[in-house]
C-alpha cells in the first residue's frame, strides 16, 4: 500500500526543539520522527511513500537527497575510507514521492493535492507524521477490510497529562480526574482509506471536519481502539520524553527490533549492501 504522510506543518509548539525545521524533521535520537514513522511502515512491507510538503520543504528534500545510511546501520570502511560497505540498509528499497502541497494549506488541502499520485490505489494508508506507536499494523488493516467502510483511524487514549473538570453552573467543582482515567479517546493520526474518500472532500475543507461528518452520517467511518503504546510529539517536553525512551533503548515503536514480533516482512541481516560514498557527502 502507498502511505501518505502529512509533512507541511509549522510545528509552532516545538520551536525550542525545531528551530527553523518542519515538525516532521525534529529528531528523536539520530533520526527525525518522520524517519521513525517511515521505518515503521516499511517494516510491515509498505515502502511507497507520498510526502505532502509545505513549511521548509527543502529541509525534508535535502535530508533524503543526502541521506546517510551510516548513522543507523553497521558498516565497514574499505579502500582507505573511500568505500563504505553497509551491513544492512534503511531506505534502499523505499520509493518516496515529494509533493509541494502549499505553505499554508490545511491537511485536507494537502490530501487533495496528492490525489493524482494515488491513481489505481483501492486502499492506502495516511499519517499525521507526529505520532509513534507499536500498533500491529497488519491487524489494523485486516480489521479495516473486515468492516468494509470508506475510512478508519486509530483511536487511542490521550498521552497528555492534564485533568478534566466538571462543575456546577455556579462554578463548584463536583468532579476532577486525570484525562487518562476519564475514558476519553482521541484520533491517533494513523489512517486507512479507500480511494472513494475523495468523493467526500470538497476544495478548501479540512480532512477530519466536513468529510468525516459526511462519512459518519452514512456509517462509513470506523475507529480502531488501541490501548498499547502511542505517543504524539506536539511539544518540546514530549520530544524530550520520546528522545529519552530512545536513548534508554526502550523505544516501543521500534517494532523492527522486536524479537517477539509476529510479523517480519524482510530480513536484511542476510544481505550485504555495498554503497560507495564520496568523503564529506
Amino acid at each position: 500500500m502507498k502511505v501518505v504522510l502529512f509533512c507541511g506543518g509549522l510545528g509552532t509548539r516545538l520551536r525550542e526543539a525545531a528551530a527553523n525545521l518542519p515538525k516532521p524533521m525534529v529528531h528523536i535520537g539520530y533520526r527525525p520522527i518522520l524517519w521513525h514513522i517511515m521505518k515503521y511502515y516499511a517494516y510491515y512491507g509498505h515502502k511507497d511513500f507520498i510526502l505532502c510538503l509545505g513549511y521548509k520543504a527543502d529541509a525534508i528534500k535535502n535530508y533524503f537527497l543526502h541521506y546517510n545510511e551510516c548513522l543507523s546501520n553497521d558498516f565497514t570502511l574499505l579502500n582507505g575510507g573511500k568505500t563504505i560497505q553497509l551491513s544492512n540498509s534503511d531506505i534502499e528499497d523505499w520509493k518516496i514521492t515529494f509533493v509541494d502541497t502549499g505553505l499554508h494549506s490545511s491537511i485536507g488541502q494537502r490530501f487533495k493535492a496528492v490525489e493524482k499520485y494515488l491513481e489505481g490505489e483501492e486502499v492506502f494508508l495516511a499519517n499525521y507524521s507526529d505520532g509513534l506507536t507499536d500498533l500491529n499494523l497488519p491487524r489494523f488493516i485486516d480489521d479495516f477490510y473486515q468492516k468494509d467502510r470508506v475510512a478508519c483511524f486509530l483511536c487511542v487514549k490521550p498521552s497528555h497529562s492534564f485533568h478534566l473538570v466538571s462543575t456546577t453552573e455556579d462554578g463548584l467543582v463536583n468532579d476532577i480526574k486525570d484525562v487518562k482515567e476519564a475514558g476519553i479517546r482521541i484520533n491517533g493520526g494513523y489512517f486507512l482509506f479507500k480511494r472513494e474518500i475523495y468523493q467526500y472532500i470538497n476544495e478548501g475543507e479540512e480532512l477530519v471536519c466536513e468529510p468525516f461528518q459526511r462519512l459518519m452520517k452514512l456509517n462509513q467511518l470506523t475507529a480502531y481502539k488501541y490501548d498499547g503504546f502511542w505517543a504524539c510529539m506536539d511539544t518540546f517536553k514530549e520530544q524530550q520524553q520520546l528522545d529519552d525512551l530512545y536513548c534508554q533503548g526502550k523505544a516501543p515503536w521500534h517494532v523492527w527490533k522486536s524479537t517477539q514480533s509476529e510479523y517480519c516482512w524482510e530480513t536484511n541481516e542476510s544481505k550485504t549492501f555495498n554503497l560507495a560514498y564520496q568523503i564529506g557527502r
